[in-house]
This record gives C-alpha cells, sequence and structure tokens, in this order.
C-alpha cells in the first residue's frame, strides 16, 4: 500500500480493497462474515480492477492521459544531482542566439569546435593568424601538415575572381557544397576572399584546400565570420569526432567553446581533390573520405564531357 501511494489513486485503492478481501476470506473461511458484505467486497475489487486495466491500456495506446488515474498520494522528493562543469562554453546549433554566441568567441580569436556535413571540425577566423596556431598545439598536429579554408557558398570565390579555369570553375560548381575539399594554387586573390593576414598559415606556399560544407549552421557561421581555417576536431592521429560530446571530452579543456549539433551527418572527413593539374585533364585523390573516389572521378568525367 505504501507503495501504491506513491503512485496513483487506482492502485492504492485496488491495493487497499484486495487487504479488505483477504480480510473477508479469512472470516468467511470462519463462517463470521454476510454473505452480502463479501459479494460488494468482490464486486468492487473486481471494478477498480476493469477501469484499472482500461485505464493503463487506453492512456499507453493514446500516449495521452484519457482516463484519470489520480495523482499519487505521497509525492517523492526529487534529488537534483549537481551537474559537472563542463570544460568550455557549450552552445546550441538550432538557437541564433548561441551561433552568434560562437562567431563572437571566433571574432575574438578563440579557436571552437562545430560541426560540418562530415564529423566535426575545429574552427579559427582566417583573421587571426595566432588562432589558427594554436589549433596546431590544442590537436599536437604535425606543422608540415596544412590547414584548410571553409566559406559558405561558391560565389564567395567568384567574387574575388581567382584565375580558375572553366573547367576547374564547373567541377567545383558540381561538387560544391558537399563533402569533397578541392586543392587549388594559391594566389593574391585569397585577400578578397578574406582570408588576409592567415595567408601564410592555411595551406602550404603555393595550394590551399577549400571547403564548402552542405550544412546550414557552418554556412551560416561562415556568413557571419568570413572564412574560416579548419581541421578535423580530433588529437592527431586520433579518430574523428561524429558527436559534439567526443570533442568536449576530448579537447573541451583547450577550447574557447563548442558549438553543439548532435551526432554528426558522417562518420569519416571530407574526400580531399588535388586539381592542381585539373587543366592537363587530371585530378588525383589524396585522400578518400565520405565521398568514394569512383564517385569523384565519375563527376570529373561528366564536367570534362560538356566542356568539350
Amino acid at each position: 500500500m505504501l507503495i501504491a501511494a506513491y503512485r496513483n489513486l487506482v492502485l492504492l485503492f485496488l491495493t487497499s480493497v484486495m487487504e479488505v478481501v483477504l480480510v473477508c476470506f479469512l472470516l468467511s473461511t470462519l463462517q463470521r462474515l454476510p454473505y452480502g458484505f463479501e459479494i460488494a467486497m468482490l464486486a468492487l475489487f473486481s471494478i477498480i480492477c476493469i477501469y484499472g486495466a482500461l485505464a493503463s491500456l487506453v492512456n499507453c495506446i493514446f500516449s495521452h492521459r484519457l482516463l484519470p488515474m489520480g495523482p499519487p498520494l505521497i509525492k517523492e522528493k526529487v534529488r537534483w544531482e549537481s551537474v559537472p562543469e563542463l570544460p568550455c562554453p557549450v552552445a546550441n546549433s538550432r538557437l541564433t542566439s548561441s551561433l552568434m554566441k560562437i562567431a563572437g568567441l571566433l571574432e575574438e580569436g578563440g579557436v571552437c569546435g562545430v560541426p560540418t556535413d562530415t564529423v566535426y571540425a575545429l574552427a579559427a577566423s582566417c583573421k587571426n593568424p595566432r588562432a589558427i596556431e594554436n589549433i596546431y598545439n590544442i590537436k599536437d598536429r604535425p606543422a608540415e601538415k596544412p590547414i584548410c579554408i571553409c566559406i559558405s557558398n561558391v560565389e564567395q570565390l567568384v567574387e574575388a575572381k581567382p584565375p580558375f579555369s572553366p573547367l576547374l570553375w564547373e567541377f567545383m560548381r558540381n561538387v560544391y557544397p558537399g563533402g569533397i575539399s578541392c586543392i587549388v594554387s594559391k594566389g593574391d586573390w585569397l585577400f578578397k576572399l578574406g582570408v588576409g593576414p592567415a595567408y601564410d598559415r592555411v595551406g602550404t606556399k603555393d595550394s590551399i584546400m577549400i571547403r564548402v560544407p552542405d550544412h546550414t549552421v557552418t554556412g551560416h557561421l561562415c556568413d557571419i565570420t568570413g572564412p574560416l581555417a579548419i581541421t578535423s576536431a580530433n588529437p592527431s592521429g586520433e579518430p574523428d569526432s561524429t558527436h559534439h560530446t567526443m570533442v568536449i571530452n576530448r579537447l573541451g579543456h583547450k577550447l574557447q567553446g563548442v558549438l553543439c549539433d548532435g551526432d554528426s551527418n558522417e562518420v569519416v572527413a571530407s574526400t580531399v581533390v588535388n586539381c592542381l593539374k585539373i587543366d592537363e585533364g587530371t585530378i588525383t585523390i589524396v585522400r578518400e573520405g565520405c565521398v568514394p573516389a569512383v564517385k569523384v572521378h565519375q563527376i570529373f568525367e561528366r564536367v570534362k564531357s560538356t566542356m568539350v
């Protein structure tokens, strides 16, 4: 009866009547109980059982309390457990205010974990070269491994007026936005794109890798901050982060913030394509990621055939 008091009134009445019925059975065996009272208690017990079973079934089917069961007679005291303090500020990707918060941290020179269309990435604003250097320290990334830039759409490239061939432009329009990164030649056009002070800290001396994620949140973030320097959000040599909790647990103590977006869309990073010799009719798959190499070559062959 005490346990039933913590549940609902129907269960409490049922257990109470059961106790009375048991007493009635005992008195009946001793022939000390009026027959009419015994029948009445059994009828009451049956009604409560039928109503309780029917209410539980209906409420479960419709996921709503259509038939009342009554409140608990005794309400359990909720014990609030202290939530462990997170190692860095976190933000919900579904909130505009949260996106602005992360954008502000990046503008101030911070390094943040952000979602992309593949796996989570570490991002730094190209306006803050020192933040890009911090990325190498945060994930113990070898200095010889270049960092790519991330923009929101191909039109940003068009406005920067890089000296790309028609074939390269058409190939980019067929793979962006998406899980493919293109390596192209560096040039002064990067200053027009907004890379500015980070020119010497992204890509190599002669080339740069460009990402245009097929991800609304990342694209909007780039619209606010300008080009971002990004790399996968994992300690160098370890598996990619496919959930924001992995970023927080592994690198949170070194970051200024994490934009939380739940599970990533992919479990591997983007496919990297070297387009430096595209005008010679060839591309090279540097790293096969979420987009199969076969599909990349199929796209390239189709684009070439339309350019003839």
